[in-house]
């Protein structure tokens, strides 16, 4: 049988791939799938190919990208010339950005982490220094 002849149904692929029917058919409207060969009774037929390209989407989203840079890696993963380097741009940049929100996180970690030590957890909520930050930060936004 020839792997690329449009043979499984939409069920069968999101049953290979790991994800929801409805997200198969929403990759296909966003046109990150090709639309699938239709069947004589209307069903969409999918080929190995739609199977690896939803497991290239699925890992991408995994490592953070968006839907918008998970279509410009796939379009540079057909790039023969430029693809491989602008592939590892894209990385380095989903990189900084992950790094950025750690960093953020970790502000934000430690703060709470400050609040919940400086609360003696009993007494009255105005005297409550997680409460207090609370109200004060929308006076300071």
């Amino acid at each position: 049988m020839d792997t690329q002849t449009p043979s499984l149904t939409i069920g069968a692929v999101a049953k290979r791939v790991g994800v929801n029917i409805d997200t198969i058919r929403f990759y296909e409207r966003e046109g990150l799938l090709p639309e699938p060969v239709r069947r004589a009774s209307g069903y969409r037929s999918y080929d190995e190919g739609a199977v690896r390209q939803l497991r290239f989407i699925r890992r991408a989203k995994d490592l953070g990208f968006t839907l918008e840079e998970i279509r410009d890696l796939l379009a540079l993963s057909a790039d023969r010339h430029r693809g491989v380097k602008a592939v590892k741009q894209r990385a380095q940049e989903r990189l900084a950005a992950i790094d950025a929100r750690i960093a953020e996180l970790t502000r934000v970690r430690n703060g709470l982490e400050e609040l919940i030590e400086a609360c003696p957890g009993h007494g009255s909520p105005d005297q409550c220094p997680i409460l207090r930050a609370l109200s004060d930060a929308e006076d300071q936004a």
